[in-house]
């Protein structure tokens, strides 16, 4: 693709007709990646990033270090410059320039950097405030980002004891801190609040990852005194200054919606934006505001949130309905080299993006890296906003649409669903079902359509698909073509009067009913937003000792995890037809499974699981493939699952994996097997 938006090529053919073929747009096209070399020696697990005043970029790792590299635009050809600024810091997840010095956060404290003589190292290790650490290794501590008044914010990570628990004062909160660092606590219910940032009315919004009370991952605005959903940091309510008067016996565990428990909760605060757990993430990572300060296409104002398990970047478009802010998330650009984890604009408008896979598996397979995202300037074919209507949406696009397309009720498929709110490990999709689709309005610019449904689910995420728009005057497809709008509040206004002329085109029933499906039914379809079908084979899972092992079975095994995603057995060898108690143990702090595969199949199974959509954890992310020889289900943390099946005739290697989404890539072993 050169400098036209989109590749015509005219093919004259004997007849005299004219064939004109689009070329698709690609994300490498549009949005290409440029690797900031990192030399040999230096293990730069990025936890923290920021620019400082003469444009060098200023880079704290999770070993503890501050490194200052010069030049990381590559400019003229010339390569960055690395120097050590500080070290013997404890694990640094977050690092900011404020007028005029370096500050960190690091386990116990935020810390102060300063070079007094001159030298290009800090001399001076300040520490500016310290709180309690129970020595859990999970209680992970975030920031500082500085407010629109000017204080100090901090974000503390629960401890887990294999579920989320605030083990030291503070932790499962967010922290405010004046300028003369007096502590403010400003709201909890955190569990992994990985990253924080303002958007462009200087409101904070926090990211939230996957785990227990928490179903999915989530971008949520925080204000004083609000609980955003996980109960253990409420047993510090009661202490001098805290805005939040909730008790952990306030919050119900039924399993009902997060956003139905809210109505009897006061105070608690559901996300912004649902970002569907392994669909377009695992791990919400870095937010960056689109300010004036990036050159990164038509999204000026927007938010782009990172991913650290899917090494990938989704972008997020808010609005505020009835003082609530809510939206809708696209992806945006995957095939980053490590797991992400910070995001800085640079003075270019590139993204500077900073990555670690340590201790939690990514799919770029790097276990550390530094990249610069950039702008090609080719106009994307894109959805650039989504907006809620009284009953329906205003889709928003980049560059006009074909009208032909845009009003055939065929080229969309939308549907909502949930997720539960429980003490329990993440969720499975709940109440899905579909929406139809009843009116189409192509504005007379042709860049918005407006989509009439038979309803709107307050409180539910909306899946909107749109595999058949094409743009005008061509064939070219979106982008991306699918998002997902969280509808916290449905607005007022006056609904579209049904005619003949919005009447839409094609099938107006765009997306299969799923209403009231149970797990058998729904095996039988492709996945919600994905197009691998989920494993309905009980010979697969078999959890009672067979009838015809009289003897029973010739081999126990008992297999466990290790920490950094990794089975503690990983090299087994059997004797073809052994029949097999297997006894899976999960005692990591994440869901697991044990997937036995053909052989050579394990990456292309565990590929398969990362396109399952919504459905994947309903049939614990195992895809019905003949590659499946035999599998447990996904595990809790701290639970444990017991199959039988018997080892195959033929002699050879076979991977056993989990397939739970980007872990395959690292958690894997083998069985033998040999005559």
């Amino acid at each position: 693709m050169k400098k036209s938006t989109y590749l015509l090529s005219l093919l004259l053919l004997g007849t005299g007709l004219v064939t004109v073929k689009a070329q698709t747009q690609t994300e490498k096209q549009i949005y290409p990646i440029v690797t900031v070399p990192i030399p040999k020696e230096i293990a730069l697990e990025v936890g923290g990033m920021t620019f400082l005043p003469n444009d060098e970029l200023a880079v704290a790792t999770r070993k503890g270090e501050v490194w200052i590299i010069t030049n990381p635009y590559i400019k003229d050809g010339q390569q960055p410059k690395y120097r050590l600024f500080a070290h013997g810091m404890h694990e640094i997840l977050g690092l900011n320039y404020i007028k005029g010095d370096i500050y960190l956060t690091q386990r116990a404290e935020i810390t102060r950097l300063r070079d007094l003589d001159g030298d290009g190292e800090a001399d001076e290790y300040r520490t500016m405030y310290s709180w309690p650490l129970s020595g859990n290794y999970h209680e992970y501590a975030y920031g500082p980002m500085l407010d629109k008044d000017g204080n100090m914010v901090v974000t503390l990570n629960l401890g887990w004891i294999g579920y989320g628990a605030s083990l030291s004062k503070w932790h499962g909160w967010m922290l405010k801190f004046t300028p003369d660092f007096k502590l403010k606590p400003f709201a909890t219910g955190f569990r992994s609040p990985a990253a924080m940032a303002l958007n462009n009315d200087g409101e904070i919004f926090y990211a939230e990852n996957q785990g227990d009370w928490v179903g999915s991952g989530s971008i949520t605005h925080v204000e004083e005194g609000d609980f955003v959903g996980n109960p253990a940091g409420l047993i510090w309510s009661d202490e001098p200054g805290s805005p939040v008067k909730l008790h952990k016996k306030d919050v119900p565990d039924t399993g009902e919606p997060e956003f139905e428990v809210a109505k009897r909760v006061p105070g608690l605060k559901t996300p912004a934006v649902w970002i569907p757990h392994s669909i377009m993430g695992n791990s919400t990572s870095g937010i960056l505001n689109y300010t004036d300060n990036g050159n990164m296409g038509p999204f000026k104002g927007q938010l782009f949130v990172g991913d650290q398990s899917q090494s990938n970047i989704n972008r997020v478009f808010l609005e505020k309905v009835k003082g609530v802010y809510q939206g809708v998330v696209f992806p945006f650009r995957r095939g980053f080299s490590s797991g992400i984890l910070r995001m800085n604009w640079g003075s270019d408008g590139s993204m500077l993006v900073g990555m670690t896979s340590r201790g939690w598996s990514s799919t770029g397979k790097a276990e550390y890296g530094l990249q610069r995202l950039t702008w090609s300037g080719i106009m994307p074919f894109e959805v650039q906003t989504v907006k809620a209507q009284p009953d329906g949406f205003e889709v928003e696009f980049t560059m006009p649409v074909d009208e032909k397309t845009a009003r055939d009720a065929g080229a969309y498929q939308l549907s909502t669903f949930t997720y539960k709110y429980h003490h329990i490990y993440g969720s499975p999709v709940i109440n899905q079902s579909a929406r139809s689709i009843k009116a189409i309005v192509v504005s007379p610019d042709h860049k918005k359509v407006r989509l009439v449904l038979d309803s709107l689910k307050e409180g539910y995420i909306h899946e909107i698909k749109m595999e058949g728009l094409r743009a005008e005057n061509g064939s070219i497809p979106l982008l991306h073509n699918y998002g997902y709008y969280t509808m916290n509040k449905i607005p007022d206004g006056e609904k579209l009067a049904l005619t003949d002329e919005n009447k839409p085109t094609g099938n107006a029933q765009a997306a299969h009913h799923m209403e009231g499906m149970d797990h058998h039914q729904m095996g039988n379809m492709p996945a919600a937003g994905g197009a691998v079908k989920g494993n309905t084979d009980v010979t697969k899972h078999v959890t009672q000792q067979p009838e015809t092992w009289t003897k029973g079975p010739d081999k126990t095994i008992v297999l466990g995890t290790k920490p950094g995603l990794k089975f503690d057995i990983t090299n087994i060898t059997l004797k073809a037809g052994t029949k097999v108690k297997l006894t899976f143990k999960n005692v990591d702090d994440m869901l697991h499974n044990f997937v036995l595969t053909a052989p050579a199949s394990g990456n292309a199974v565990g590929e398969m699981a990362l396109k399952m959509g919504l459905d994947g954890e309903k049939y614990d992310f195992v895809p019905a493939s003949p590659n499946v020889l035999a599998y447990t289900s996904l595990l809790q943390p701290g639970k444990s699952d017991t199959v039988y099946f018997t080892v195959p005739n033929k002699p050879g290697v076979y991977p056993f994996i989990c397939t739970y989404p980007g872990h395959y890539m690292v958690m894997k072993g083998q069985i033998k097997v040999v005559k």
